[in-house]
């Protein structure tokens, strides 16, 4: 019995894929996640071959018919319906809409927000991994099973998160597609739980006070560089990225004010850091040397460049730090804790000078000048207990050692 309309908007989704005939080779294809699609069946040069039409509601059942109609009538002057341009235009309206081209979309409109290696983990993460298998696919036929069969190929060289991080870049890429009118679900929202758990690891940090002291000891007998010293002493201080500290620029310090300031590498946001006595000390000294170029910390190899991201590693597996217990960024975590349970700076605080998106009650992005005077006064009194855990003293809190 051919379709109607009634049996259309009436139709039900049951979570199975089936194909709803109406006449002449035309049917409506109905996925398992209930996408809707007009197609027809037909033959040419012996051949079976599908023309696609379009997608249900957007095209009706009596536009649908009409495609139908015109195909018929292509395939008794002997031409393929398949290479009639004006048949094929919804089909080429479907190609536009693949699961690459909205995806590539979404990124563009995403890269400038992001920083620019984050940008290119993306985009290099989904052309390897996904788009070989569902880039030429459209965004609305794209199944919870198909996905999943490309994540599980990533699981399988090992990459557990990787994986899950795909799951999340879809999802992402999904709900673009919905808002935009190209798709109509997202499928990756169907695969929570179907890959394999992975446990997060987050960068050593040490908590102890006590071995705080003997790891900032051990920093300050370092005997290489003045630069490298300098960053070593800076990098428990700062509370900054280790990248963010090595592309440290003299343009964006000001010694006589006492601050630093400069745009965070992660979330692309202007950050002030107020630089405690300690800091501005060192730095002081490092600018009769490097003072006159760009970077406070240059690559001695192209003074153009930064210094390189595993000078300061390299120094902490030379003193026996690097590894499980410590490593350069995990002193931002170290901070984080002692600041909050021993000091009892308030977490909004904290969460600011680490560069962290902080927002109000009502949703608004705080700016970078927020809290600057309590957060001088907390750099100052975080500068003040690391020297003093690392003259030895056994304090929990400045206020307690200072009684």
């Amino acid at each position: 019995m051919p379709l109607s309309d009634v049996v259309l908007r009436t139709l039900k989704v049951d979570g199975k894929r089936k194909r709803l005939y109406d006449s002449g080779g035309l049917y409506l294809e109905v996925t398992a996640a209930g996408s809707k699609f007009w197609r027809l069946k037909y033959r040419h040069g012996g051949k079976e071959r599908v023309l696609r039409l379009g997608v249900y509601p957007q095209m009706g059942l009596k536009e649908a018919r009409g495609k139908r109609d015109a195909a018929r009538a292509s395939l008794n002057e002997g031409l393929d319906p398949n290479n009639n341009s004006r048949l094929t235009e919804a089909a080429a309206a479907q190609t536009k809409a693949t699961f690459e081209a909205i995806a590539k979309e979404w990124f563009e409109g995403k890269a400038p927000t992001w920083a620019p290696r984050h940008a290119k983990r993306v985009i290099e993460r989904l052309r390897a991994d996904i788009f070989p298998f569902l880039g030429r696919v459209p965004i609305e036929e794209v199944q919870a099973p198909e996905l999943l069969v490309a994540l599980r190929r990533v699981e399988e060289r090992g990459a557990i998160e990787t994986a899950h991080r795909l799951r999340r870049t879809c999802g992402q890429i999904f709900r673009y597609g919905i808002a935009t009118g190209k798709t109509s679900r997202n499928p990756a929202a169907d695969l929570d739980g179907a890959l394999r758990p992975y446990k997060n690891s987050h960068f050593a940090a040490v908590t102890d006070p006590v071995r705080l002291g003997a790891i900032l000891r051990t920093l300050n007998a370092y005997t290489g560089t003045l630069q490298v010293r300098t960053a070593l002493k800076l990098m428990p201080m700062l509370l900054v990225r280790p990248g963010e500290l090595r592309s440290m620029r003299w343009e964006d310090v000001d010694l006589e004010v006492g601050e630093w300031r400069f745009t965070t590498s992660k979330t692309q946001t202007e950050l002030v850091v107020p630089l405690a006595s300690q800091a501005i000390a060192v730095l002081s000294e490092l600018y009769e040397l490097t003072g006159r170029g760009e970077y406070v910390f240059p690559n001695p190899r192209d003074r153009k460049k930064c210094m390189s991201e595993n000078a300061m590693r390299s120094a902490m597996i030379a003193l026996g730090l690097e590894g499980r217990e410590v490593t350069a960024h995990g002193f931002r975590a170290t901070a984080r804790t002692l600041l909050d349970e021993i000091h009892q700076i308030r977490p909004d605080v904290i969460e600011h000078q680490l560069g962290h998106a902080v927002r109000d009650p009502l949703g608004r992005a705080y700016n970078r000048t927020t809290f600057l005077e309590e957060r001088k006064q907390m750099m100052l009194l975080w500068a003040n207990y690391l020297d003093a855990l690392k003259d030895g003293a056994s304090v929990y809190s400045l206020e307690a050692s200072m009684a």
